[in-house]
C-alpha cells in the first residue's frame, strides 16, 4: 500500500484507491472526520442522551437529516461485535413501550411495543442489562432471545409466565418467583427499575415519541449508557465508542431509514 493522501492508499498489486474508512461506519460519508468526532463526543457527553435538533445544533450541521442519520450511525456502533453475554443470576421480565391504548393491557396487549429486559444482579444493585425489541412472549421467542443475552449455565429469575418454561431444556437454571406475593411487592425489582428507567428516558430525550422500526437502536442507546453509568470519565466513554465505530460493518443511510424519521 502507497499513501497517496486525503485519506487514501493505492494498493501495489491492483492500482485501486482505498479509502482509510473502508469498513467502518464513517465509509461512503461526506462528513469530515473531524465532524463525526465532534458528535460522538456530544453523544457521550450528553447523561441523558442526544436528540438529532440537539446535535444539529450543537454542531451547526444545516440539514436535521443529517444530524439525525449521523446518531443512528452512531447508535449501531454502540453495540460492540461478539460482547459478553451476562452471567450469574439474572432478572428476565417484559415490558411494553408507547402511548396509551384502549383495550386489554400487560401480555397481549396491542399497538405497543414488546421489550425484554435482562438485568444482572450484583448484590441488591443491578450490573449489566441487554434489551431486546421481540415480537410475542412465545417460548421460543423467548428462550432464543435470552440465549443472546446470557451465558449458558446461567441462572435466570422470572415470574410464573409459561413462556419461560423451556429455559432449563436450553441449558439455563431457572428460578420463577412466587405468585403469592403480596400486592404491591416487587417481585422482579431490577427488571421494573430498568423499565421505568427506560421509559423515562423515551420520554425525556425523544419526548415519547419513536419509530417502532428504529426501537432496536434507541434500546441499544440506552443500554450502552446504562451499563457505563458509574464511568466518570467522559473520554472513556467517547474511546469506547471510536474504538467500536471502526469495528463493525458499515451502515449505508438506505439501511437505517425505513419511513421518514419520527424525532
Amino acid at each position: 500500500m502507497w499513501v497517496i493522501g486525503n485519506g487514501l492508499h493505492l494498493c501495489r498489486s491492483c492500482r485501486k484507491k482505498i479509502s482509510i474508512l473502508q469498513g467502518t461506519i464513517f465509509q461512503d460519508s461526506h462528513l469530515p472526520l473531524t465532524t463525526w468526532f465532534r458528535a460522538m463526543w456530544h453523544a457521550c457527553v450528553q447523561k441523558n442522551g442526544a436528540s438529532a435538533l440537539g446535535l444539529q445544533r450543537a454542531l451547526g450541521l444545516g440539514s436535521y437529516r443529517t444530524a439525525w442519520m449521523c446518531l443512528h450511525k452512531l447508535r449501531r456502533a454502540m453495540v460492540r461485535p461478539s460482547r459478553d453475554k451476562l452471567c450469574g443470576f439474572i432478572e428476565v421480565d417484559e415490558t411494553y413501550l408507547g402511548g396509551k391504548k384502549h383495550g386489554k393491557r400487560g401480555r397481549g396487549a396491542e399497538g405497543k411495543n414488546l421489550v425484554l429486559i435482562a438485568a444482572e444482579c450484583d448484590g441488591k444493585g443491578i450490573g449489566r442489562i441487554r434489551l431486546s425489541h421481540i415480537p410475542d412472549v412465545s417460548s421460543i421467542t423467548l428462550c432464543n432471545t435470552i440465549g443472546g443475552m446470557a451465558k449458558s449455565g446461567a441462572t435466570v429469575i422470572t415470574d410464573g409466565w409459561t413462556g419461560y418454561a423451556g429455559l432449563e431444556q436450553v441449558g439455563y437454571g431457572h428460578q420463577t418467583i412466587r405468585s403469592d406475593y403480596s400486592i404491591g411487592e416487587d417481585m422482579l425489582p431490577r427488571c421494573h427499575r430498568v423499565a421505568s428507567l427506560l421509559k423515562r428516558w423515551i420520554m425525556g430525550t425523544l419526548q415519547g415519541s419513536f419509530g417502532p422500526e428504529h426501537l432496536p437502536d434507541y434500546l441499544d442507546e440506552f443500554t450502552f449508557r446504562f451499563n457505563r453509568r458509574t464511568s466518570r470519565s467522559r473520554g472513556k466513554l467517547f474511546y469506547r465508542l471510536a474504538q467500536q465505530a471502526v469495528q463493525i460493518e458499515p451502515v449505508p443511510y438506505s439501511n437505517i431509514i425505513v419511513t421518514q424519521p419520527v424525532v
